[in-house]
């Protein structure tokens, strides 16, 4: 039975390992879940794995705690894949990061890290959504699956895209027309661009998404299979009655089970979201207006700047540039990460299509419109991409009869998925990034001990409580917050010994990183005393004093 047990254990591990080396496209569910169970089956003294909750299609939500005793009770990074059901790159970065994290647990810094720290990595937010990409008609997708009213006509998923060329993918349709909104690019007239009415220019075309007026209410594809978004459930800057945000906030199960975890990790002091908004190329800007509002719309000023320099160390160690701007949805899990849990929040989409220059060998100009697909198509060409553009193809379509409709344009996935044989490098390099955002983790030691004394039996005792590391020991929005536990000072006294002077248990307000508080007390007695000093983001220290 040993014999089949350890031959089963050898057989999965080969599989997966052998399937993570060769793998040629993104992760299933399935694939997914054999990943997840390879770490925790082949490093059990490091990994555990365990499902949080299932989502309305019957899909398991993972999550990977990486460190060694009690791991609860050190310091941690969260780090989230798969808030954005159609960015599979966030779900590869964040199981890649695991499994590149512990291909290392040879070497003694890797192994120093996570004897003194701890990671949860949660790789699929969205895993209803994630599988759209593997189905039989690909089609972009935020929400999971539950059935929802998106247009509010009394009736479920009742106008769903449709495969109208039969090519397994939903792209777009463009309907000529002199009433539309849309005229071709002229960087790229496979694109197409809205018609600047201030410049007289006119529109020759509608441009919608592939389908058919399916519930004939006059809009196309409004309510179609794929419920609540993630990214759109959260309690931050929530919007009700827009499709794809639920009901209420954190209505979903996924929502709710990520969070209840989150607010009892009391040892969380950083989240790392693998998603579409970034502030890692480009930190946040303090608006000071913000903080004055009831609801704050703005990072604190200490903190922003703490974002400043995360933001330099992962641009220096991921070497990535030119990264477009993003705005962050209502309901965003990344948003919410800072205002509402009250941490260190990064964000980062890991790719973005590189800005190209025209080949003057193949007779190309620069570009005159800011428009992602063009300079994704140029892009492509130059790397050997092929089969991510279906050409434009007249079909007959029932809603235009006697209109030219033509059906085509970016296939769906690529402007934010890069092709799978890029992945690896992006990990590796997110992955260095994750550490090092590790090593800059507020780390408390007590500096500068004096002891003086004062009269017989009287000494005062003096020292300053330094935070080494580059973060704070906690933000000022977690201030506001009241929900993160602050930093404890306590003196350690034996029965015979009396603190006269100063506290002999304090909580700490926030030490910025790299910064001191300093401590007196006057203590009655001989012997010896014990400070001890720490905080669910910071570990404990703690020194002797003979008095």
């Amino acid at each position: 039975m040993k014999k089949f047990y350890f031959f089963n254990l050898f057989f999965l591990l080969f599989v997966c390992r052998s399937f993570a080396q060769g793998q040629q496209d993104y992760s299933t569910n399935a694939i997914l879940a054999q990943r997840v169970k390879a770490l925790s089956e082949k490093y059990p003294q490091w990994v555990k794995s365990k499902s949080l909750t299932q989502t309305a299609g019957g899909k398991e939500i993972w999550m990977l705690t990486i460190g060694s005793g009690k791991t609860e009770t050190k310091p941690a990074i969260a780090v989230v894949g798969g808030v954005e059901g159609k960015h599979l790159l966030g779900v590869e970065m964040a199981i890649g990061f695991a499994e590149k994290l512990m291909s290392g647990i040879a070497t003694d810094s890797i192994k120093t890290l996570l004897t003194q720290q701890t990671y949860y990595v949660f790789p699929n937010m969205s895993p209803d959504a994630t599988e759209q990409y593997f189905a039989k008609v690909k089609n972009e997708r935020s929400g999971n699956a539950i059935k929802t009213d998106d247009d509010r006509d009394g009736s479920l998923d009742e106008d769903d895209a449709d495969d109208l060329d039969g090519n397994g993918k939903i792209t777009w349709m463009r309907i000529l027309d002199p009433t539309g909104k849309y005229k071709l690019n002229p960087d790229d007239p496979r694109s197409l661009l809205t018609a600047d009415a201030a410049k007289a220019e006119s529109g020759t075309y509608r441009l919608l998404p592939e389908g058919i007026d399916n519930d004939k209410d006059g809009t196309f594809n409004e309510d179609g299979a794929g419920g609540v978004h993630f990214n759109k459930n959260s309690s931050y800057n929530f919007k009700a009655f827009i499709p794809g945000a639920g009901e209420y906030a954190v209505s979903e199960k996924e929502n709710r089970a990520l969070f209840d975890f989150l607010f009892d990790a009391f040892n969380v002091y950083a989240v790392v979201t693998f998603g579409p908004v970034n502030n890692l190329s480009a930190p946040v800007q303090f608006n000071p207006s913000g903080i004055a509002k009831r609801i704050i719309t703005s990072w604190y000023d200490a903190d922003a700047k703490t974002n400043a320099l995360v933001s330099e160390r992962y641009n220096k160690i991921t070497k990535t540039k030119d990264a477009p701007k993003t705005q962050a949805e209502n309901g965003d899990f990344s948003q919410w990460a800072y205002f509402h849990y009250g941490r260190l929040s990064f964000s980062t989409p890991g790719w973005w299509v590189p800005k190209t220059m025209p080949d003057s060998a193949r007779k190309q100009k620069k570009f005159t419109n800011e428009d992602p697909i063009p300079n994704y198509l140029r892009w492509a060409e130059g790397q050997g991409i092929t089969n991510t553009f279906t050409p434009w193809k007249a079909v007959a379509h029932p809603d235009f009869p006697g209109q030219t409709v033509e059906v085509g344009g970016i296939d769906p996935f690529v402007l934010i998925n890069p092709p799978y044989k890029m992945v690896d490098a992006i990990v590796a390099k997110h992955t260095d990034f994750l550490v090092a955002l590790a090593d800059m983790a507020p780390k408390l030691d007590f500096i500068n001990l004096q002891t003086e004394k004062v009269s017989d039996g009287l000494t005062r005792v003096t020292v300053k409580i330094l935070n080494g590391g580059d973060l704070s020991t906690y933000t000022n929005v977690g201030d506001r917050s009241y929900f993160l536990k602050k930093i404890t000072l306590k003196v350690n006294t034996n029965a015979s010994q009396t603190v006269v002077s100063g506290r002999k248990t304090q909580t700490i307000e926030s030490i910025q990183g790299k910064d001191f508080k300093e401590f007196t007390w006057l203590i009655k007695g001989s012997g010896k005393v014990t400070l001890e000093a720490g905080s669910p983001t910071t570990g404990s220290k703690s020194i002797s004093v003979t008095l």
